[in-house]
């Protein structure tokens, strides 16, 4: 993994704890009792590249996001970001969100139905960078055009659009203050197919423009495998397999990555591949997970020392990283 100062972001063992309330008292939690929504995370994203976090509902992708973001303070841990740690308030959040900028997975629920697409976009640039009206309404009309749209959109209201304009002009806001990183929330989720693959085309295009590094959370392997360079798969809050994305697609080693690479549906009916290693049983619950290695449970390797120790991340080959203790059974 790319080192502090290398990276645009990285963090380090991060984690996310909620505590449990007891009825509706809001100050009173159940004694030691948590939500272990991210559990130790450590990832990095060089400067152009994409990182993609995978995994099923429910394993902490979007909650990492918004920690690294720190629209939730994390529980532990540290966020670097431009080789600056953020995490102990040394860097303003103005500051921050010039330079880190977040595309929501629901275009409809992040543009505001008051506001003209126009002052959407401009918000952040009077906000966060102090420009001038002009100035302002001249960015607007370049990141418009960079998104695919003509400035004529500026006066419209988000209702007047179809979910592709909307996520385009939530794209043209990310975009609009020059940010070094954008962090991307299943941004395609919402829409159709064909509108889908325009989208995807649009991020890279941007990407290579403007240098932009990438956080892509996604439960879609095709979407990562398009859009990545490295892919990081969540399970439970935690970290089971960090790599290459050709690497980790093509020769995955973690009992989960395979089950979830694989079932995966292939549009052909020759090589349909649905359901070959199916995962059974239920995620854990991040209250009370398993002791050992939190897929123990669902893994048909699984052993006694797997109910015992949790199986840090090493390293098989070059950037190619799995937890698991009996890995060479998947070679």
């Amino acid at each position: 993994m790319a080192s502090e100062i290398d990276a645009v972001l990285s963090t380090q063992d991060l984690k996310k704890y909620f505590p449990i309330r007891r009825g509706l008292n809001p100050f009173s939690h159940a004694q030691d009792k948590f939500v272990r929504a991210v559990d130790g995370v450590s990832i990095s994203i060089p400067k152009g590249k994409t990182v993609a976090v995978v995994g099923e509902s429910g394993c902490g992708k979007t909650t990492l996001a918004r920690t690294v973001a720190l629209m939730t303070p994390p529980t532990s841990g540290r966020v670097y970001f431009g080789g600056k740690e953020i995490t102990k308030g040394s860097v303003s959040r103005t500051e921050l969100y010039r330079n880190m900028q977040m595309v929501f997975q629901d275009p409809e629920s992040s543009l505001d139905p008051r506001m003209k697409v126009g002052d959407s976009i401009g918000e952040p640039l009077r906000g966060l960078m102090g420009w001038s009206k002009d100035v302002v309404r001249d960015a607007v009309k370049r990141s418009l055009l960079a998104v695919g749209l003509s400035e004529d959109f500026s006066t419209r209201p988000p209702r007047q659009l179809s979910g592709g304009q909307k996520q385009r002009v939530a794209i043209a806001r990310a975009i609009s203050t020059q940010p070094r990183l954008v962090i991307l929330d299943e941004p395609t989720s919402a829409l159709d197919a064909s509108v889908q693959a325009q989208i995807l085309r649009l991020l890279l295009e941007l990407q290579k423009q403007y240098e932009l590094s990438y956080m892509l959370i996604t439960h879609n392997i095709a979407v990562a495998q398009y859009m990545s360079d490295t892919m990081a798969v969540m399970y439970a809050g935690s970290l089971v397999e960090y790599g290459p994305t050709r690497t980790v697609i093509t020769k995955p080693r973690h009992p989960y990555t395979i089950a979830l690479i694989t079932s995966a549906p292939i549009p052909d009916p020759e090589r349909r591949n649905l359901l070959q290693a199916e995962i059974k049983g239920e995620v854990p619950s991040a209250i009370n997970p398993p002791p050992g290695c939190r897929f123990n449970p669902r893994c048909p390797y699984a052993e006694s020392a797997c109910t015992k120790d949790n199986p840090p991340l090493a390293e098989l080959s070059p950037a190619h990283f799995v937890a698991c203790h009996f890995v060479e059974k998947t070679a």
